[in-house]
């Protein structure tokens, strides 16, 4: 009895132990590092939020429809340690954006760049931070 005992609680440990060590996933497995974007539009959100930032940007397609894209970024810690506040990024602002493209949601990347309409550039942090 002794010995089951000491095995469950020895594997309800490992299961609490591992959580952490799964909570973080690599950033290919949301995003297709063979899929480039370069995309153009205007800030409509931001979500400073842990544990990435993410931020939307209204593109006008050719046929004046809207297409609203999400795109991530680093922790917001990361940011800060940059020089962001959540004020480098309003919204109205215009930018052009490069990443790679999500593998399931079209509309959704990861930043690589952010250059602002006036070619201001800006941190976004290495994919996965």
């Amino acid at each position: 009895m002794r010995t089951k005992v000491g095995v469950i609680v020895g594997v309800g440990l490992l299961a609490a132990l591992s959580g952490p060590g799964l909570a973080h996933h690599s950033w290919t497995a949301d995003y297709d590092g063979g899929r480039p974007v370069t995309v153009k539009g205007v800030v409509s959100k931001v979500e400073w939020t842990n544990p990435h930032t993410h931020f939307y940007l209204d593109v006008k397609n050719p046929d004046g429809s809207l297409k609203t894209w999400n795109f991530e970024m680093a922790s917001t810690l990361s940011l800060e340690r940059a020089g962001w506040t959540r004020k480098t990024l309003p919204v109205g602002t215009e930018v052009t954006v490069t990443g790679f493209g999500g593998r399931a949601v079209m509309e959704r990347a990861i930043a690589g760049s952010i250059v602002t309409a006036d070619g201001k550039a800006l941190f976004v942090g290495k994919p996965g931070q």
